[in-house]
């Protein structure tokens, strides 16, 4: 599929696209024209991509861990590794600690508002 339908089908622009590509995230092959073809496994391969961003994960860190999750195919990975757990744990943990520090913030914000109703 050219990349205008892989952009319609997943809601992502063509410009986030050619920088997945880019970073190694994503892989298409050229026409002889020159314009750029994706697999039908690539609609769930930037799905996977979007989730992992949502996540906070940054850029490099998915270009790292995308080769360990998913095959080419879109199914998972025989490479997948002990490492790769503890990258996702790490993560997860990394994300722990935000909710942990947001839920501070709103306590203490709380206090304010509480204090400024009185």
């Amino acid at each position: 599929m050219k990349i205008g339908e892989l952009s319609r089908r997943t809601g992502v622009s063509v410009r986030s696209l050619r920088y997945y590509e880019q970073k190694h995230m994503l892989a298409s092959e050229r026409t002889a024209g020159g314009h750029r073809e994706y697999p039908e496994a690539a609609v769930d391969r930037v799905i996977l991509i979007q989730q992992l961003f949502a996540a906070g994960l940054c850029g490099e860190k998915i270009a790292s861990l995308l080769p360990c999750m998913r095959d080419h195919d879109g199914g998972p990975a025989e490479t997948a590794t002990p490492w790769l757990v503890e990258q996702l744990k790490q993560e997860r943990q990394r994300i722990d600690r935000s909710i942990q520090d947001l839920r501070y913030t709103r306590e203490v914000l709380d206090e304010v508002i509480a204090a400024a109703v009185r």
